[in-house]
């Protein structure tokens, strides 16, 4: 093992400020505060240097433990550190929850680092994404008097066999299946995010604001997207851009989730119509009592409600099982869900078909 991998930390009670043992160029360790002082070249350095030594899961670990474990929190306020740092998704949790102290010659730095992991998000989930959710609305749309292009040939051969003449050998067809176009006039479904922003939802928070900001892009559907801790921040007006998104999220804080869900059901037109989706670990601080109602309320209104413990690659964090159950009784299943899931999730959704079934079906489900 290189000597750099065994950097160890010391505290300094008298100046309230971390040291760590990091590398130069040639291996050996120096002593390097982690104060708020000068930039620090050392650590970049070692950061340009492991990604020469290790693929980039490999990287983005050693990273993320250089972060949390040596005290560099502050280091991250650097430039020239943030340049060298591979971006992850938990890096960017990292700075969004540093987002108000971040000095002005940083903040650039951080959005490019930001936006290089949201762009990373979307080209992996965008197509699914909009295919998955298109076609679920296509298919809701269903017409016996379709437009020529738009034909469903496979279903309309299927409904037409009993007309087929054998000695023409072709299917005589009166009866056309076929989608209705998407409606540009107005969206086919509604779609409210609520994003708990608690500090163990970072990676959930980062995922569902690009998925969100993507989605506000289909015409045929109309997305809200809604974070929250003891108060409630409707971020639809920046959906045009995930970065703004995600900068207009503080992570850390309280979490009221009742008044979240209060918040939500203000914003419900057309009940049958709407999908809401409560992305929490369901760690109430608010009324439980107060919030177990309005879900209720919601689903016997004609709400798809849906709560996701966590949106993340990372598993569920830890939840209030509880609290999980209950809400499952009322109709709104509660699991984790990975972001490669959730256009499926979200298409299955919009089909109204059963939710818990689904979970079920892809081991999902929680007890």
């Amino acid at each position: 093992m290189p000597p750099w991998m065994r950097s160890t930390t010391a505290a300094e009670p008298a100046t309230g400020r971390e040291t760590a043992r990091l590398p130069d160029r040639g291996g050996r360790q120096q002593r390097r505060s982690a104060g708020l002082g000068g930039s620090a070249p050392a650590v970049a350095r070692w950061l340009g240097d492991i990604r020469d030594y290790f693929p980039s899961p490999v990287v983005q670990v050693l990273q993320r433990d250089a972060v949390t474990r040596l005290g560099l929190t502050r280091l991250l306020m650097e430039p020239e550190l943030l340049a060298a740092a591979e971006p992850d998704i938990h890096l960017v949790g990292t700075l969004l929850s540093l987002r108000s102290a971040l000095p002005e010659r940083t903040r650039e730095t951080a959005r490019a680092v930001v936006r290089k992991v949201v762009e990373d998000i979307e080209r992996r989930l965008e197509h699914s994404l909009r295919s998955a959710v298109l076609g679920a609305l296509n298919r809701a749309e269903r017409t016996r008097t379709p437009r020529l292009p738009d034909v469903d040939w496979n279903r309309t051969i299927l409904a037409n066999l009993r007309n087929y003449q054998p000695e023409q050998r072709t299917v005589i067809v009166d009866r056309l299946i076929g989608h209705e176009r998407a409606r540009r006039s107005a969206a086919l479904r509604d779609l409210i995010l609520l994003i708990d922003q608690s500090g163990s939802m970072a990676s959930s928070v980062v995922h569902a604001g690009v998925l969100g900001a993507s989605l506000a892009s289909l015409n045929a559907l109309h997305t809200r997207l809604v974070a929250f801790d003891t108060a409630v921040v409707d971020l639809t007006d920046t959906l045009a851009d995930p970065v703004d998104v995600l900068f207009g999220i503080q992570l850390g804080g309280g979490t009221d989730i009742d008044r979240a869900v209060g918040y939500g059901a203000s914003l419900v037109r057309r009940p049958s119509d709407t999908v809401l989706i409560l992305i929490s670990d369901l760690i109430e601080g608010g009324d439980q009592s107060s919030l177990i109602a309005r879900l209720r309320n919601l689903v016997e209104s004609g709400v798809t409600v849906i709560v996701l413990l966590a949106l993340s690659d990372d598993g569920a964090p830890a939840y209030d099982h509880d609290l999980a159950a209950t809400c499952a009784e009322l109709g709104a299943p509660a699991f984790a869900c990975t972001p490669d899931r959730f256009p499926e999730l979200l298409a299955t959704a919009l089909r109204r078909e059963d939710i818990g079934r689904w979970a079920a079906l892809h081991g999902l489900a929680r007890g």
